[in-house]
């Protein structure tokens, strides 16, 4: 199974950006999709966004629409989140994870998770 590392998070102040990054060891993300999800404290895990390693499409979360873009890179089997115009309400603990099959929000319909980066947004 394709193991995964996030990275890329920290403290921003509100309508800045940050970049996170998604990694995969073991072997490339082939035909999976890759779905991005986040969990602020007391939340419930929650679907943000989704790209398609083969074919690029992406899917977003009505809440990040417009701000957010996800994006890969085939040479560094990486996957990004470009965040931009960041709010308080987007902090929370930011996970990736991939799935074969077909297309769901629902954070147990997918696997290999990764440890997780910190996003923290300040007013």
């Amino acid at each position: 199974q394709v193991q995964l590392v996030e990275s890329g998070g920290g403290l921003v102040q509100a309508g800045g950006s940050l970049r996170l990054s998604c990694t995969a060891s073991g072997r490339t993300f082939s035909s999976y999709v890759v779905g991005w999800f986040r969990q602020a404290p007391g939340k419930e895990r929650e679907f943000v966004a989704a790209i398609s390693w083969s074919t690029g499409s992406t899917y977003y979360a009505n809440s990040v629409k417009g701000r957010f873009t996800s994006s890969r890179d085939n040479a560094k089997n990486t996957v990004y989140l470009q965040m931009n115009s960041l709010k308080p309400e987007d902090t929370a603990v930011y996970y990736c994870s991939p799935k074969t099959g077909g297309f769901s929000t629902l954070p147990t319909d997918w696997g290999s998770w990764g440890q997780g980066t910190e996003v923290t947004v300040s007013s």
